[in-house]
């Protein structure tokens, strides 16, 4: 059993149009706006301590 579509190839053409589609009141927000939330720089300074922490016991005191 064949199955034929009847879609005309204007539609399939995905190119990125001229004009980005962007909700009006909303900027582009670039990759940094993530390390701005609170919880992931806590979390990334938790971890930044315990690698120092361990970094100087093993520079130290081993």
């Amino acid at each position: 059993m064949q199955h034929t579509t009847s879609t005309p190839t204007a539609e399939l053409d995905e190119r990125p149009s001229a004009t980005p589609r962007t909700v009006p009141g909303e900027g582009q927000r670039g990759c940094l706006f993530a390390l701005s939330q609170p919880p992931l720089m806590l979390f990334l300074t938790v971890i930044g301590a315990l690698l120092a922490i361990c970094g100087a016991h093993d520079l130290f005191w081993l």
